[in-house]
């Protein structure tokens, strides 16, 4: 910052100008927050839907999430803006497919009408990599982002239900699945250190062949809600 003085006799009056590339405001808490490098926590809750062959997939999930602010204003043109590390833990995960019923598939040849499972599926999820860019604005209120993320599902049944192999035949689906993922954001300041946030996020569930078939959901589409404390 660069200081000129105005004024005459022994009372001058002093501004401040801002320097090149600074973009803080006075009474900013988009500001505040970015010059301190801030912790970001809070809770948090998605509803989502699969995506193509998958749109009859819904989705619920909420946890808590928690970040840090790791460097300066790192200056891109209209890319400028931190980086930040987070992860989160979500603890309710819900997954609502189509009641069970019978399907046809091909295995090994041959032609089989099986009862598959269905329904609502349960279980617990942690993203312990969530890598995030925070964009320079000159908004007083509003922090706009986009992240790339990845994370672990467990579920007390497999999922999604297991429709590529006969009953009874090892492999199908499993408990465990991935979830690589991308997505933007805002964080919108309703006083100093709180926001609300709201996120969507394209995500992708697979079990990396843990099973000997690995059907997954191709993609899926989440709305997150959630409330911030920046310390």
């Amino acid at each position: 910052m660069a200081q000129s003085s105005t004024g005459s006799g022994d009372n001058p009056v002093k501004t401040t100008i801002p320097g090149p590339g600074i973009h803080s405001l006075p009474d900013s808490p988009v500001a505040e927050v970015r010059d301190a490098r801030s912790w970001e926590y809070g809770p948090f809750a998605n509803w989502g839907t699969g995506v193509g062959d998958r749109s009859d997939f819904k989705f619920f999930w909420a946890g808590f999430q928690a970040g840090k602010v790791l460097t300066p204003v790192l200056h891109a043109g209209i890319l400028s803006g931190q980086f930040e590390f987070g992860g989160n833990i979500m603890p309710l995960w819900q997954a609502y497919t189509p009641a069970p019923h019978v399907q046809t598939f091909l295995f090994g040849g041959q032609v089989y009408n099986e009862p598959i499972g269905g329904g609502t599926y349960t279980g617990v999820s942690v993203e312990p990599v969530i890598f995030r860019w925070n964009f320079l604005t000159r908004s007083r209120r509003v922090q706009p982002w986009f992240q790339a993320a990845g994370g672990l599902i467990y579920t007390t049944h497999k999922f999604p239900p297991d429709v590529l192999v006969p009953h009874g035949t090892p492999g199908g689906t499993s408990v465990w699945n991935f979830s690589p993922q991308g997505g933007v954001g805002v964080h919108i300041f309703t006083r100093p250190r709180r926001s609300i946030d709201v996120g969507l996020n394209a995500v992708h569930m697979s079990s990396a062949s843990l099973g000997d078939h690995n059907p997954g959901v191709n993609a899926s589409l989440q709305v997150q809600v959630g409330y911030t404390w920046w310390k």
